[in-house]
């Protein structure tokens, strides 16, 4: 159910067209809540669909043109209630800690290769937000509740990637150097 108010979200920061609204998840909502393009288009149809948002209209009338959204205060009463509303965490699930799981029973060969190129991404996403941070966040900027909260977002991107970077590069040090395990 998140998608839709990751949409409201976006809409209510600044109307858009679901172009705009793709391309505005791979900078920022995506790094957290990540959509494809098709998928946003089927939520605006059904957000639309509800009266939660609508099309603003065009100027002049022209096929093919792209629609602009807006948020209609039904959305944005939906997008409050979501806010207040309780939630339990989700499970973690991860591909790569199942496959090291795995690899306690068939063997790790190839593991470590894959633990690295992990280690490698995390450490150039972590760079990538330390980077926003500098460039979107400095001190003078922090004062207003949204800025605070946008900011804290970042925040729980940057400790996360800081624990994947510090968690992969214990395990590669634990594991040794490559090499044929045999499953025990």
């Amino acid at each position: 159910m998140s998608l839709p108010h990751a949409i409201l979200t976006a809409l209510l920061e600044k109307p858009s067209s679901g172009l705009e609204l793709t391309r505005r998840f791979d900078k920022s909502i995506g790094y957290f809540w990540s959509a494809t393009h098709q998928q946003i288009y089927r939520e605006l149809g059904k957000l639309e669909q509800a009266g939660h948002i609508r099309a603003l209209p065009a100027p002049v009338p022209v096929r093919g043109q792209r629609k602009e959204y807006e948020v209609l205060p039904a959305g944005r009463a939906e997008l409050s209630a979501w806010v207040a509303r309780t939630e339990d965490p989700k499970p973690m699930r991860s591909a790569l800690l199942l496959r090291m799981r795995a690899a306690a029973v068939v063997g790790s060969a190839g593991l470590r290769a894959e633990l690295e190129r992990h280690l490698s991404l995390h450490q150039g996403q972590l760079a990538e937000y330390l980077a926003i941070e500098e460039r979107d966040f400095p001190p003078e900027r922090r004062g207003s509740e949204p800025d605070r909260l946008r900011h804290l977002v970042l925040r729980g991107g940057v400790e996360l990637e800081r624990f994947w970077v510090e968690w992969l590069t214990g395990a590669l040090a634990e594991l040794g150097p490559e090499e044929e395990r045999p499953a025990p």
